[in-house]
């Protein structure tokens, strides 16, 4: 039986970790390991450290999507589905605030 190829040592393995905790950006670590961007993404998700980048919009809000916004308006109007897709073709800004409206509303 062929012995597996191992990529990272565990001194590697703790290095790498080490460094992403440190707040260290993921390309700087893969070119201090000599390693692919990806290869340091997947080790650091085995070992259960990465996160993900959160996107955010230009305001610092997470980012939402007009189908979602849209989907929440038909449910708060029990719209049909072809009304809420129709719907989601709005303004982004336009649903938004139909949304906040919504749900500052008091029901009647």
């Amino acid at each position: 039986m062929a012995e597996k190829a191992v990529n990272y040592t565990p001194e590697q393995t703790a290095q790498v970790v080490a460094d992403y905790l440190a707040g260290v950006a993921v390309e700087s670590i893969a070119e201090t390991m000599g390693k692919s961007v990806r290869s340091i993404v997947a080790k650091l998700s085995r070992e259960g450290v990465y996160q993900k980048k959160v996107y955010t919009s230009k305001t610092g809000e997470p980012v939402q999507k007009k189908d979602e916004t849209a989907d929440a308006i038909g449910r708060i109007l029990n719209l049909s589905e072809a009304d809420t897709d129709s719907l989601a073709k709005a303004n982004k800004r336009a649903l938004r605030a139909i949304f906040d409206a919504l749900a500052n509303s008091k029901p009647i």
